[in-house]
């Protein structure tokens, strides 16, 4: 770092926060800065969380390196959420939030663009608003404030954060960006409330204060962006390794899977473009491992390919952040991460203990795929599993949760068996949260004193040291529920929270759900207004958004959810979504 060019008032505080780590920069990025002075446009990429898991996020690297490649005077640059110690600190120091690169305060960027990751963050958006010296609500923002867009997965039900968000970009953002960032190149200069209405004719753009009631249609790319190198940090992130995307989408069609419904159809990067990114990373970065990324990366039709592609010229480790129960996903595993993986844990999510249950929520395996995978992580030499399931899924009976520990004890049983004497098993129960715009949205949401009860009488059932069982708290759960599903009257909510001091609710040490009770009591709302079955002939606040996938599909699958009926993989044919499959 050039100390003099370092002219942020974080500066002098660093000594007194936590990690200062994560307000140095000194990061080796693969491009030239874009001059500041000369920037057409200049866009600051905000993530509501702070830096080591902001810059674990694949998607920022794609964004920021788009913008650059697709306008060489466009300039982009990047901010994190602080700390509570360092937003005490910065607070009682009139000091402002600054951009990672440049230096720059972040209220002096045309653009502040947002991602929205999960609902947990909410409350973060608003500290970076005020940190950055910016009202919080998009009406009480004058022409000189930047334009607030925001997009992810939050955009896909946006009323819940209207009031604070000035554009919301439904869709992918290579398919977005290029006819956004123009408009706002083009209007600067001219009234907040005209440049608004410019981007509200933008596809896929919903400006919340000059809504028109049309339909938002989700944008879709058909061309995956490439990238050939990344931002390196200075420091220990969450993922600290190279990532290079397979395919976006998901064939599968998990009813429980938001990501999976919302980021259809399959697009797969060619197998030789994804070789020569791995090895353009690698070589430009200096990592040595890379993350082969996708909802289902074993799902890769060209996997086999890619691998024997390149693993006669890497020396890197490769790793895929997810497997099937099946022979061929152990396979792969052993093959990318060789004899180290033994001595590791292997992780796998059949989401619910019984065959009924899984028939449900359409996961695709059965009892004999289970078991001839776990005989397969065995006979390969591992003899740690992990098992992530789910408690409070439509339909779900005592039964079901009793099977959660019986498959835990039949894993643990079935590795002894096969002379893994030092076998563990570790599961993971999770909280189901309906979501939007999938087959159970219109779904009801079990209570905190449900979710509790369930999660201890799972973990009552366990009574073997090589066994364990966690459950995620089911407050965490709850508030994610009610947010995932909310609608304009959440607004209010989610600024009293802030202002009574909620900040990084997906933080255990820092997430306390009596502000949001004292919250919501105090905007006259019920929380479980919001986590009730809701009527298939109900109006819901997402309805105006369209993801690509019919909302008959929906109900659709959500009977047969209930008649315990499977729909295939779209691989194996169409299952009539409404978008099709683009190759």
């Amino acid at each position: 770092m050039d100390f003099e060019e370092f002219n942020s008032p974080e500066w002098p505080l660093l000594s007194q926060v936590s990690r200062p780590s994560r307000y140095a920069g000194s990061e080796w990025r693969p491009y030239p800065k874009a001059d500041w002075d000369n920037a057409k446009l200049r866009i600051c990429l905000a993530f509501p969380d702070v830096y080591e898991i902001g810059m674990s996020y694949y998607g920022f690297q794609i964004i920021e390196a788009f913008i650059t490649a697709m306008n060489r005077s466009y300039l982009a640059d990047r901010a994190y959420c602080v700390w509570p110690d360092m937003e005490g600190l910065m607070r009682s120091h009139d000091a402002v939030l600054y951009s990672v690169e440049h230096k720059k305060p972040v209220k002096d960027f045309d653009v502040l663009a947002f991602t929205l990751p999960h609902e947990a963050s909410y409350t973060n958006i608003l500290t970076i608003l005020s940190l950055s010296g910016l009202p919080l609500k998009g009406s009480d923002r004058d022409n000189d404030s930047p334009i607030v867009i925001a997009g992810g997965y939050g955009a896909y039900v946006p009323e819940v954060l209207s009031e604070f968000v000035d554009v919301f970009c439904v869709g992918e953002a290579e398919a977005l960006l290029p006819e956004l960032l123009p408009v706002l190149e083009g209007t600067k200069g001219m009234s907040r409330a005209e440049r608004l209405k410019e981007c509200a004719s933008v596809k896929g753009c919903y400006v919340p204060l000059c809504y028109d009631g049309r339909t938002i249609e989700r944008q879709i790319t058909h061309e995956l962006f490439t990238l050939d190198s990344m931002i390196v940090p200075s420091v220990n992130i969450v993922h600290d390794r190279a990532a290079v995307e397979l395919f976006r989408g998901c064939s599968r069609g998990c009813r429980f899977c938001q990501a999976g419904m919302v980021n259809r159809p399959v697009r797969e990067r060619p197998v030789d473009d994804a070789a020569k990114s791995i090895r353009s990373i690698l070589a430009s970065t200096g990592w040595e491992e890379v993350g082969l990324l996708s909802l289902a990366s074993c799902d890769y039709s060209g996997i086999t390919e890619l691998i024997d592609a390149i693993s006669g010229d890497l020396r890197a480790k490769l790793s895929l952040p997810s497997l099937r129960m099946d022979g061929f996903s152990v396979g792969l595993a052993e093959r990318l991460e060789g004899l180290r993986s033994r001595h590791g844990s292997i992780t796998f999510a059949p989401e619910a203990g019984t065959q009924r249950l899984r028939d449900v929520i359409n996961k695709g395996i059965n009892d004999e795929m289970i078991t001839l995978c776990l005989k397969e992580i065995f006979s390969r030499g591992w003899e740690r599993v992990k098992l992530y399931f789910m408690m409070g899924l439509p339909t779900e009976t005592q039964e079901d949760l009793e099977a959660i520990a019986e498959t835990a004890y039949r894993t643990l049983k079935l590795g002894r068996s096969m002379g893994r004497k030092r076998v563990t098993v570790s599961v993971s129960v999770s909280g189901f949260v309906p979501k939007a715009h999938t087959p159970f949205q219109w779904e009801r949401q079990n209570t905190i004193a449900e979710l509790r009860e369930k999660g201890q009488y799972i973990k009552s059932l366990v009574h073997d040291r090589a066994l364990s069982i966690a459950y995620h708290e089911p407050e965490q759960t709850f508030l994610e529920g009610v947010l995932s599903r909310g609608d304009r009257r959440t607004c209010g909510v989610i600024l009293k929270a802030w202002e009574t001091g909620a900040r990084f609710d997906n933080w255990t040490e820092y997430f306390d759900l009596t502000r949001w009770l004292e919250a919501f009591s105090s905007c006259g709302l019920d929380p479980e207004e919001f986590t009730r079955e809701r009527g298939e002939g109900e109006s819901l606040a997402w309805d105006f958004v369209n993801v690509g996938v019919r909302k008959d599909f929906l109900l659709r699958e959500r009977h047969k959810a209930y008649d315990g009926a499977l729909t295939a993989d779209c691989l194996s044919g169409c299952a009539g979504c409404g978008l099709g499959c683009i190759k």
